[in-house]
């Protein structure tokens, strides 16, 4: 555990950015905005999944919190799994970047200007998924929206005793989240800046130390066997079709790695620099839903109900958030120490995917695969929803008067449990009920066949 403070002065600087980025995002148009900016996947912004706050970056709806009004609730305790704010691209997607870039300058003869003689690729590989200020503002203002939606728990008082925990992946873009995410809630109460948090790879990043994981899916071939048909499938190659006529190119010079490359440019120059890129004039919107399913395939078959071992290797977490959530909803005396407010845990889409998994959400009747994109455009399954950049799943219980009840909510929306349909915030012992075969069962080293048997390529979103 490690404690960073900040000089009196920083606070009125992080307060005055905060205040600043209210106004120049509240002031973007709509019109400014991609018309595919909805459809790309884990590269997505915060606010396509969260459309008011491009009107104002801390609009809160507190008719999301959901207890029985008749059961006399109050929030008792909050637990969010956040994953990082907006980042750069990874040193792969950046070499990628760089040869799109130089084919399309050298051999383009068709298409926006912009590409092919004045757009700057500025990108450099020592930029490497870090963390961009967009993605510090990310959490700076989630922090602050669930102040004002859970003012007794995460309050002036509770941010001062620092009562609230704070976990981390070591990734660069998780810690610099985290600290963001701390920045926030102080801003919003008007302390000076000060980071304390722990950082612990067991609880955020369990997908790299679980063998059964990394040898049957991360290093398996034949596990995203379902993408690599799609990637050459006819849905694929008629996107690709259509990019290189787009801009006079041989067909034959684009491959479907760099037909991706051009589209994640158009999300991470709106991601990163707020600005409407040419390259997203290249892809209309049936383009964007063929990339984004094939995003999804991705994301099914490699972290989520694709293969049962993805959620199982969330077995830590799960239980780590449950234990939490028995300490804060077990009944006490008045001289026992109250129980911590919040915890907060920043990581990885791959952090969430996998938990969301387990829980049983967004599970769809009929897996997605390479054969039936046609039939899937109904899917519940769609990462451009599910886990944007900032996506926070969020566990609140309640004191009630029947007993502690809990409440799920999604990147600040209310979702069910499944099983449970018929209550937003139904009794935690029904919750614990539901899930009692992996309470007592979900054995992290039975599941994962003991110690993880080394990682597996570095392909962190």
């Amino acid at each position: 555990m490690f404690s960073v403070s900040l000089p009196a002065n920083g606070l009125l600087l992080a307060a005055v950015s905060l205040l600043l980025t209210r106004r120049c995002c509240s002031s973007l148009s709509v019109r400014d905005i991609p018309h595919i900016a909805a459809y790309f996947g884990t590269k997505t912004r915060y606010e396509e999944v969260k459309p008011l706050l491009l009107r104002d970056v801390l609009s809160v709806d507190r008719s999301v919190l959901r207890p029985p009004p008749a059961d006399s609730c109050s929030p008792v305790h909050l637990t969010a799994v956040i994953r990082h704010g907006s980042r750069y691209p990874t040193a792969k997607n950046i070499r990628r970047i760089h040869k799109l870039s130089e084919l399309v300058r050298r051999d383009a003869s068709r298409g926006p200007e912009e590409l092919r003689s004045r757009w700057e690729d500025w990108y450099t590989e020592d930029m490497d998924g870090q963390l961009v200020m967009k993605g510090r503002e990310d959490l700076r203002q989630l922090a602050v929206r669930l102040s004002i939606l859970f003012p007794s728990l995460l309050s002036e008082a509770n941010v001062m005793k620092r009562r609230i925990s704070f976990v981390s992946s070591s990734k660069h873009r998780c810690v610099s989240s985290v600290e963001a995410f701390q920045e926030g809630l102080q801003q919003h109460h008007e302390l000076v800046p000060e980071y304390s948090h722990v950082v612990d790879d067991e609880l955020m990043r369990f997908f790299e130390r679980c063998r059964g994981y990394v040898e049957g899916v991360e290093n398996n071939r034949t596990a995203l066997l379902e993408v690599e048909k799609f990637k050459h499938g006819e849905e694929m190659e008629a996107v690709r079709r259509r990019m290189a006529e787009r801009l006079g190119l041989p067909h034959l010079s684009l491959t479907p790695d760099l037909v991706e490359a051009a589209f994640f440019l158009c999300s991470y120059e709106l991601s990163i620099r707020a600005i409407h890129s040419p390259w997203c004039f290249l892809f209309n919107e049936d383009d964007a839903k063929v990339l984004e399913y094939k995003s999804d395939l991705k994301q099914y078959w490699k972290h989520s109900h694709g293969h049962v071992i993805s959620g199982l290797s969330s077995c830590p977490l799960f239980h780590h958030v449950f234990r939490t959530l028995d300490k804060a909803g077990r009944p006490r005396r008045s001289t026992d120490t109250p129980p911590e407010p919040a915890s907060i845990m920043v990581g990885h889409a791959e952090t969430l995917l996998p938990l969301l998994s387990l829980l049983g959400l967004y599970k769809d009747q009929t897996p997605p695969t390479a054969s039936n994109y046609h039939s899937q455009h109904g899917r519940r399954f769609r990462s451009s929803l599910i886990v944007p950049y900032a996506a926070n799943l969020l566990f609140v219980l309640y004191d009630c008067r029947r007993g502690p009840r809990l409440q799920l909510l999604v990147n600040e929306s209310p979702v069910r449990f499944p099983g449970l349909e018929t209550e937003d915030a139904p009794l935690y012992r029904d919750v614990r009920a539901a899930y009692r075969h992996l309470l007592d069962g979900c054995d992290f080293h039975r599941e994962c066949e003991g110690r993880g048997g080394g990682r597996g390529p570095n392909t962190e979103l």
